[in-house]
Parts: C-alpha cells; sequence; structure tokens
C-alpha cells in the first residue's frame, strides 16, 4: 500500500510510489550521500550498491559545467543536466534535479535518445520504465523494426540465394555440371575487356557417335559425365571449361600462351579420353581433337574471329588424323589482301565443317 498525501502545500510519497512514477530518481541529502534510489538507477552501476555512497563519485556531471556539490546542483535547478554514470558503461543520461526538505536533492534521469544502447547493455526491459514513459512505446517500436528488418533480412538472404541458384543453373550445363555457352561468352568478354593474356582450345570427341549408336544415348551421357570430369582434371581452378554442343567443349587457360605448356595440357586430355571407359557390360571407346588459338595473335581479341581460328585448328586436327592438337598460327597478310592461314594448312585444304568425318 502506497500512502502520500499534502501537507501544507508539501506532497509526502512512499519510497514505493516514488519508485513507481520515477524508477531512475536518485536522492541524496545534502552532504551529497544518496539515501534512495529507483530500481532502474541501481542498474546504472550494476554489481555494486550506490545508496550510501557520495553522489558525485558515482555520477558524473558534463553539462553545466562545474557541479561538484549539492549546493551546485541545486543552484541548476530546473536545466537540464548531461551526465553519465562512473562505472564505465559510457551510457550518456540526461537529468533534472529538484531541491527536497532539508537541504537535499531529487534527481530525476532519463537515457535520452541512447536508450536504445541502454536497454541492450544494461540488460533492461519495459518494467524498468514507468508505465506511462513514451520510452516503453519506443522500445516496442524498435523491437518491432529490429523483428520486421531481421524478417526482411532473411527474406532478401532467400532471395539472393534463389537468385544465385538460377543465374548458375543458366550458366551450367545439367548434364556434365561444367560451364555452358553462356558461361564461356561472358568469360571470353571478362578476360578480353581486362586484357589479361589467355589461350582457346575447341575440343571435339572423335567416335563418339559410334557410342550413342552402339550402346544407346545412356552410355553417351555417361561417357560425357567421364570427359567432364577428365576435364577438369587436367585443369586449374582459375581456368573455365565448358560444354558448347553435343560433344564439344571449350576451355579458356588464364595466362598460359606458350605452345609448349599448352601442347602439354592437351596431349594430357587427350591420352585421358582415351582410357576405355566402362559402361555396366560394355567398354565405350573415343578420343578428341582440339584446335587453339591464342589471345597473343590479337591486337584486339575479337571473340567470333578467335573461335572461327580455333575452330580452324580443331579442323586441321581432325584432318591429321584426330586424336591431336593444333595451334593456329597466324601467316604474314598477303600482298593481294587475302586473309592469313593456320599451321593447318600446311598439312593441305581443310575439311569443311559440314564434311567432317563422322565422329
Amino acid at each position: 500500500m502506497m500512502d502520500g498525501g499534502l501537507i501544507n502545500g508539501t506532497i509526502t510519497l512512499e519510497q514505493e510510489g516514488l519508485a513507481l512514477l520515477l524508477p531512475m530518481h536518485v536522492v541524496a541529502d545534502r552532504h551529497g550521500v544518496i539515501t534512495a534510489c529507483g530500481p532502474t538507477a541501481r542498474k546504472l552501476c550494476p554489481g555494486r550498491e550506490i545508496i550510501g555512497e557520495n553522489l558525485f563519485s558515482v555520477i558524473d556531471f558534463r553539462r553545466p559545467c562545474g557541479i561538484r556539490t549539492i549546493a551546485d546542483l541545486l543552484h541548476a535547478q530546473g536545466q537540464k543536466l548531461h551526465l553519465r554514470a562512473r562505472d564505465g558503461h559510457d551510457i550518456p543520461l540526461k537529468g533534472i534535479a529538484v531541491p527536497l526538505p532539508g537541504q537535499g536533492c531529487l534527481l530525476s534521469l532519463s537515457f535520452g535518445i541512447a536508450i536504445v544502447d541502454a536497454v541492450a547493455r544494461l540488460d533492461l526491459n519495459a518494467s524498468d520504465f514507468a508505465p506511462t514513459d513514451l520510452a516503453v512505446e519506443m522500445l516496442f517500436l524498435v523491437e518491432a523494426k529490429s523483428a520486421a528488418m531481421a524478417a526482411s533480412r532473411e527474406l532478401n538472404e532467400k532471395l539472393q540465394k534463389a537468385r544465385m541458384a538460377a543465374e548458375e543453373q543458366a550458366y551450367t550445363d545439367t548434364l556434365t555440371g561444367l560451364c555452358n555457352r553462356r558461361a564461356a561468352d561472358r568469360m571470353l568478354s571478362r578476360l578480353v575487356e581486362s586484357g589479361e593474356k589467355f589461350s582457346l582450345m575447341h575440343l571435339d570427341l572423335d567416335f563418339f557417335k559410334a557410342v550413342n549408336d552402339t550402346h544407346g544415348h545412356a552410355a553417351g551421357d555417361h561417357v560425357l559425365q567421364q570427359v567432364a570430369r577428365i576435364l577438369k582434371e587436367e585443369t586449374r581452378e582459375e581456368d573455365l571449361v565448358a560444354r558448347v554442343g553435343g560433344d564439344e567443349f571449350i576451355l579458356l587457360i588464364s595466362r598460359i600462351t606458350d605452345h609448349e605448356r599448352l601442347d602439354g595440357i592437351a596431349r594430357r586430355i587427350i591420352a585421358g579420353l582415351e582410357q576405355p571407359i566402362p559402361y555396366g557390360d560394355v567398354i565405350c571407346r573415343i578420343s578428341g581433337s582440339i584446335g587453339t588459338t591464342i589471345s597473343d595473335y590479337y591486337e584486339i581479341p575479337e571473340i567470333d574471329r578467335m573461335m572461327q581460328d580455333a575452330d580452324s585448328a580443331l579442323y586441321a586436327s581432325k584432318h591429321k588424323g584426330r586424336a591431336c592438337h593444333t595451334i593456329f598460327i597466324p601467316q604474314p597478310q598477303p600482298r593481294n589482301g587475302a586473309a592469313g592461314s593456320a599451321e593447318a594448312d600446311r598439312q593441305g585444304e581443310l575439311p569443311r565443317r559440314a564434311d567432317r568425318a563422322d565422329q
């Protein structure tokens, strides 16, 4: 039961009622000794009993300047006070002081705009504030906003993951897990724009049609998956391997333009492809022909031109008997303005694409 009343124009109120109305109040006598405080004011100094301590050892008065005694504090009565607790958490406080009988002082405190930080750092809740304090509504709004933002972040993360998954699917060959033509074109554009040196290999499988015709498309799909594994094993993580057709593949080899190194990569790939591939009770046998062009050959690499030159070198490999590697070598421009040729031309006229032998 809270007792109180009006005596000779002075309101009397029990500590319980004062704590309910002003949970962040501090009462100090004329010597500055704290004689009472509200429950929330106690939390300003966690693990420390402030009753009996000197007010000015508990609270640091910042503005107005020069407040060091109760007399100074009462002289500033009615003014907004800027202060902080001296326990190290450094949360800014606002306050106002009024005199009490016996030359004591009642100090009412609040967190002001620092309330959100105070709630988090001092583990406060709605019961630590007066029921009519607008801070309670503010806390609910902050909590609602935090929940809404958390839900929004979660939704954005899901949308981002879905977008990334859709994008990855759009650039991935579903059968082999390799990149597809769209991914190869995008990577080619990036390499050209960056000016980074690279080599473009065009691989076409030999005798793959015979696997499909003899053992069925399921066997052919199995062979393509094994081809993808071999290509990934023989290239680096920074290189790109793409399936761009039924049995055609593109390899973009970053920062390698040396002929011997490229020939070594191609020979290892061809050797891997020539290994027998078991499928059920049958053995599938294929090989591969490769044509390569190098970005160094072009003053400004053009994707379509490079693809055509790698394709020409690939057909030269086919013409030479398959299972080999040819590097496109541009030749000096003839005086009559005819287009240059490739190293492969030395082997004779290249077969046209429509005349390719059975694969």
